[in-house]
C-alpha cells in the first residue's frame, strides 16, 4: 500500500432477491432509480443477471416485448448467451456474448429485448448486465441512437495484476469503445488469480464495484465474493483489488462524475421534473415515442 492514499469503502452488500423481467431476465436489482442516495450517480440502476442455465426452447423466445424509454441510456453487457433487439429507430441485431448494447433513449424511443433464436434453440449458460445511465438536463432530449460495441472492438489494457476491458470512459491514455455525453467509466476488471491491482479513479466520481466471480480483498481489509457491492466515497485515493482465489476475478467497475440535478423517474422514463413524467407517458400513448415495424 506504501505511496497510495486508499479511498474508503463505505459500503458492502450483497445482491438482492432476483426477479423476472419480462419471462427471460431473472436479474436482481443491484441498485435502482434512486441510487444517487448510495452514491452511483451517474449511474440511475444495475440489473444483474446472474449465471444461469436454460435448457432449449423451441416455443416463441423468452424475453421482453415492445416497451419505451425516455431521458436516459441502456447499457446491456452480455457474458454469457445472447439477446436479439429491435428499437424504434431501426436498429436490430443480436448482441453477442462479449458484446455490448448502448441504446441512447434520449428523446424517447421503443425496443423490444428477447433471447437470441441460436441461444434459444441451443439453451446454455446466461449472464447480462444492464446498466441505466443517466442523461443531463441538456441532453435527455437528445436524438435517440445505438451504439453496437462488438467484443473485438472493446480495447482491453493489461495491467499489473490483470486486464482492463474499457467498454467506457479511459486509461493510460486509452479510450474506451463507447461514446458518452458525461464523463464516466464502465470497465471490465480482471485480477489474476493470487494477484492484486491497483486503481486510482478521479477524486471527482462516484465509485461501486461489483464482484462478478471469484473471491476479493478490498483495500486489504475487506472480503467480497460473488454478487457483492463496494461503494467507495467520493475523494481521493486508489483503491485496491487482491484475488484471493485459484482463479482469476472478474469485476464490473463504474466510476463517474454525478449529475447534480433533480430525478423524476416512473418506470421507464427518468426526468428532472414530475411534469416531464406526464409529457412523456403522454407522448407514448400518442405513439410520439416511434414503434417497431
Amino acid at each position: 500500500m506504501k505511496g497510495h492514499i486508499m479511498r474508503t469503502l463505505i459500503s458492502l452488500t450483497s445482491a438482492p432477491a432476483r426477479h423476472w423481467v419480462g419471462n427471460g431476465f431473472h436479474v436482481s436489482p443491484v441498485f435502482s432509480h434512486m441510487g444517487e442516495k448510495r452514491q452511483t450517480s451517474p449511474f440511475l440502476m444495475f440489473d444483474y443477471a446472474m449465471p444461469q442455465e436454460f435448457a432449449p426452447n423451441f416455443a416463441a423466445p423468452r424475453g421482453v416485448g415492445e416497451h419505451p424509454h425516455r431521458g436516459f441510456e441502456t447499457v446491456t453487457i452480455a457474458y454469457h448467451g445472447e439477446v436479439a433487439h429491435r428499437d424504434g429507430s431501426g436498429a436490430a441485431g443480436v448482441i453477442q456474448a462479449g458484446d455490448v448494447q448502448w441504446m441512447t433513449a434520449g428523446a424517447g424511443t421503443v425496443h423490444e429485448e428477447f433471447h437470441s433464436e441460436a441461444f434459444s434453440r441451443a439453451g446454455g449458460l446466461f449472464e447480462m448486465a444492464q446498466i441505466w445511465v443517466n442523461l443531463p438536463r441538456a441532453h435527455k432530449n437528445a436524438p435517440p441512437r445505438y451504439q453496437h460495441l462488438r467484443s473485438e472492438n472493446i480495447p482491453v489494457v493489461n495491467v499489473d495484476g490483470g486486464a482492463i476491458r474499457l467498454i467506457a470512459g479511459s486509461l493510460n491514455g486509452i479510450n474506451g469503445a463507447a461514446n458518452t455525453f458525461t464523463e464516466l467509466n464502465i470497465w471490465d476488471v480482471r485480477v489474476h488469480a493470487g494477484a492484486s491491482l491497483t486503481l486510482d479513479l478521479p477524486a471527482n466520481h462516484n465509485l461501486a464495484v461489483l464482484v462478478r466471480q471469484g473471491d476479493v480483498l478490498f483495500n486489504d481489509t475487506h472480503r467480497a465474493s460473488a454478487a457483492q457491492l463496494a461503494i467507495f466515497e467520493r475523494e481521493a485515493g486508489a483503491i485496491r483489488i487482491g484475488n484471493t482465489g485459484d482463479a482469476a476475478a472478474e469485476l464490473i467497475l463504474l466510476s463517474g462524475v454525478p449529475i447534480d440535478e433533480p430525478i423524476a423517474a416512473y418506470g421507464p422514463f427518468v426526468m428532472n421534473t414530475p411534469d416531464e413524467i406526464r409529457e412523456s407517458i403522454e407522448l407514448f400513448r400518442a405513439g410520439k415515442l416511434g414503434a417497431l415495424a
